[in-house]
């Protein structure tokens, strides 16, 4: 899979190179993430794939400050599931080489990739069928009849950077998101670097274990 499928979905280029300018500075700024804020257009699509959308959105205004609960599937979103360092691999890729991701928050060491309905269950089956499936460390797909947590639609100003955030918030009520098809190209692209990485490294002499390894390699 040397290059990410085409994808149908218009994107709008003066949003699509904003929002690039955006997930860049967070993946280069480790220390100083970008906190992504909500718009009200953003809620009312999160609160569109709840049974009761109105009642969902009161709730929400009534704490803004408090972590979120989502309804995952139908025709909404999925939800995918990884672990943190993967998760910032495969946005690398997305926004570097890709088309780009749809929201991403993180939350729990976890970073959840909103995704197209029906990406749950597309997925594992595809990455069961893939070489570098094998690779990939186990994901989390959510889909219909689940329920996922998120960060506020309002972080407090002691939680930026450092807990639960929106790496790149909904900001319109239709946003776009990747297929399974997409997800696949960038974990099998993540494996990839990923392996690389370890190869480079496993040459050198064993390292001081205490010590904080960066791969300058990747420097832009």
């Amino acid at each position: 899979m040397s290059t990410w499928p085409r994808d149908e979905t218009p994107l709008s280029p003066a949003a699509d190179e904003e929002r690039r300018r955006d997930i860049f500075a967070f993946l280069r700024n480790g220390g100083q993430h970008h906190v992504a804020q909500i718009t009200a257009q953003g809620a009312d699509w999160l609160a569109s794939a709840s049974a009761c959308p109105r009642s969902t959105l009161t709730l929400w205004e009534s704490r803004p400050g408090a972590p979120v609960v989502v309804s995952c599937g139908g025709d909404v979103f999925d939800v995918v599931n990884v672990p943190a360092i993967f998760g910032r691999r495969m946005l690398d890729r997305l926004w570097s080489e890709g088309p780009g991701s749809g929201p991403v928050a993180f939350h729990r060491g976890r970073m959840l990739l909103f995704a197209a309905p029906g990406t749950a269950q597309r997925l594992p089956s595809l990455l069961g069928w893939e070489e570098w499936g094998s690779a990939v460390p186990p994901l989390l797909c959510h889909g219909t009849g689940d329920a996922i947590t998120v960060p506020p639609l309002s972080p407090p100003p002691a939680a930026n950077g450092t807990g639960a955030r929106w790496v790149v918030a909904p900001d319109t009520r239709h946003p776009w998101l990747p297929g399974p098809e997409v997800l696949l190209w960038a974990c099998v692209r993540a494996a990839r670097a990923t392996s690389a990485a370890r190869v480079r490294i496993s040459i050198f002499p064993p390292a001081d274990q205490d010590a904080k390894v960066y791969d300058v390699s990747r420097r832009r």
